[in-house]
């Protein structure tokens, strides 16, 4: 059974049964023979049923934006933008995906030859429950783009979220390209292993993903893995203050915290430190939270209580082992499962907030006594998702972003997705990308062509 509790009040809101065999059994057959029909077809029908899905969240977005606020309590100025995000990255494959997949001329001893992007079948997208709409559009667009059908298993959380996503393509007149699973783990290994299914997305922990590359690797199938990440952000001693300040309270904020890419180790050097902390504590201390319905709540609650307990207890034993706690850091009583925005300070490397991925509001301020220190420390973690660099000097930033070890690195700005950039991890960040001309090659039949006969020379 999903259930679905509201993080704002801690009641039940609604609850949906698994599906049995019979059902999963009837969508594995159409999403199979969607596929069939759906390979088929042109980039230009392909890009009209996107546009169509676009436009249909656009028409609605109110209504979604409030499943997400409901089930897993984004603020409603965050979830209104998270419906358009997701609708542009519908609308940027539609427009670009035919570009992406044009056939690449190789010159060889053939008379002609040349590379094409093919389909290959049904992709299994495992999503969890922090950005519903945005991470559900960023594994099926590109994969509907280049022939291929989707099936969906949501995280339980966001039940109705799920069932809003599927009938969408339902309205657009195309109900088998993307259904969705109400699944338990026993279940997903099983759709993971049927032959019908040609491939994987899941973005999650790195438990998670161990588990389901393992199970992909033993199929012989294709996966990408967007998971964990301690992401660190660089401040030199030469940056913006007041910018890095600005944009790193609200990457570290941004849906409550609860984000793979969000600044989690902010790491300064010594001779900013004490000034930068002082601007960005003013700037954390001004932020609102509250019920996420209400447009003025800029932070809304942590998803569940259990996220919210684990949270505590990360922030709790860092400040027993040291931690200068500046603003937060107390468990609030009363009804939701709201934490407060927190500053922790004086943190070092072997804390827990430092060496844990934390999944909330929580600002973690790190010293470096220089820029080689501050890269080192940044390196110094099993993840590898994402990183910023803060510096007057764009030149040397650049040259110390290839040292990052992190597949994306923002400068002077804030870490966020595209759809016209990749995106994506190493170490036990994950593999593969999504997004961008590269997450639209991910799930496709790179197919050599060779025309003869043979040329000499």
């Amino acid at each position: 059974m999903f259930i679905a509790t509201n993080p704002t009040t801690g009641e039940e809101i609604h609850r949906y049964p698994l599906d049995d065999a019979e059902t999963l059994e009837a969508r594995l057959q159409e999403a199979a023979a969607g596929f069939i029909r759906w390979r088929k077809t042109s980039f230009e029908e392909r890009a009209a049923l996107l546009k169509r899905v676009a436009q249909l969240m656009r028409d609605d977005q109110e209504r979604l934006a409030r499943l997400m606020t409901l089930e897993m309590g984004k603020p409603i100025v965050e979830a209104r933008g998270e419906v358009q995000k997701a609708a542009w990255c519908a609308e940027h494959y539609a427009e670009q995906g035919a570009g992406y997949l044009a056939p690449l001329e190789l010159a060889s001893d053939a008379k002609h030859s040349y590379v094409q992007y093919l389909p290959l079948g049904t992709v299994l997208g495992i999503l969890p429950w922090n950005a519903p709409f945005w991470l559900a559009f960023r594994f099926c667009a590109p994969a509907i783009m280049a022939g291929n059908s989707c099936l969906m298993k949501h995280d339980p959380h966001v039940p109705a979220c799920a069932e809003a996503i599927a009938e969408l393509f339902t309205q657009a007149g195309a109900p088998w390209l993307l259904q969705n699973l109400r699944l338990d783990k026993e279940q997903t290994a099983t759709v993971i292993q049927d032959d019908r299914v040609r491939a994987v997305s899941l973005t999650g922990s790195s438990g998670a993903g161990s588990q389901v590359a393992a199970l992909a690797a033993r199929q012989i199938k294709p996966s990408v893995l967007e998971l964990g990440g301690s992401d660190p952000s660089l401040v030199l001693a030469d940056a913006d203050l007041d910018k890095a300040a600005e944009v790193l309270a609200l990457s570290r904020i941004i849906n409550a915290g609860q984000s793979c890419i969000a600044a989690k180790r902010i790491i300064v050097e010594e001779s900013v430190y004490q000034p930068f902390v002082e601007r960005l504590q003013a700037r954390l201390a001004d932020l609102k939270m509250g019920d996420p319905a209400e447009e003025s709540t800029q932070v809304g609650p942590i998803a569940r209580d259990d996220l919210r307990q684990a949270l505590h207890r990360q922030v709790s034993n860092s400040i027993q082992q040291g931690a200068r706690c500046l603003l937060g850091g107390e468990l609030p009583t009363g009804p939701g499962y709201f934490y407060p925005v927190t500053l922790l300070t004086q943190v070092t490397p072997a804390m827990q907030v430092s060496c844990e991925e934390t999944f909330g509001p929580i600002a973690v301020v790190m010293s470096a006594s220089s820029a080689a220190q501050a890269l080192a420390m940044a390196n110094d973690t099993p993840y590898g998702l994402a990183a910023s660099i803060w510096s007057a000097d764009v030149a040397s930033a650049e040259a110390m972003a290839r040292d990052i070890e992190a597949g994306q690195v923002s400068i002077n700005g804030i870490v966020k997705t595209d759809p016209r950039l990749p995106s994506g991890g190493i170490k036990g960040s994950g593999y593969g990308r999504e997004l961008g001309p590269q997450g639209i090659l991910e799930f496709v039949n790179v197919q050599q062509v060779w025309i003869g006969p043979a040329q000499a020379g």
